[in-house]
């Protein structure tokens, strides 16, 4: 066998080990209710948990709880999942920028002593553009 067959083979091994290694790290999408039970079984592989804020009746978000002189990196808050299950959530880092204006959050992390534990925060805001100011922002046609 030539050598460069071999350095092709090698080549071709390591990219399937380094496929296999970042297809082990991959998280999934689940509710309160899978990652809780994931975490009874011992698994505590991390998982994507989408949900949206609570918010009262003039639309302030509900049961948040950060305050940046006491501890700036303590930041928690309630996540209600698709399936309306409401779970507290800390977060070990500042707030994100425009928590307060998300419409919906896709956290992830995995679930400690009743507590989810997000190592990241994907914020779903909404978007800039309303379809009435798009309609008016059009040129009219003669």
């Amino acid at each position: 066998m030539k050598k460069t067959h071999v350095l092709a083979i090698a080549v071709i091994a390591i990219a399937i080990g380094i496929i296999m290694s970042a297809a082990g790290d991959a998280s999934v999408y689940v509710s309160f209710k899978e990652a809780r039970e994931r975490a009874a079984e011992g698994n505590m592989t991390k998982v994507h948990v989408v949900g949206r804020l609570p918010r009262d009746n003039q639309k302030n978000i509900t049961g948040l709880e950060y305050n940046p002189t006491l501890d700036p990196n303590y930041f928690a808050f309630t996540l209600v999942d698709t399936n309306r299950i409401a779970q507290r959530v800390i977060y070990f880092n500042p707030k994100p920028q425009d928590f307060d204006k998300s419409e919906q959050v896709v956290i992830t992390g995995a679930m400690r002593n009743d507590i989810f534990v997000a190592d990241k925060i994907l914020l779903k805001c909404p978007s800039k553009y309303v379809e009435t100011e798009v309609k008016g922002a059009t040129a009219a046609v003669n």
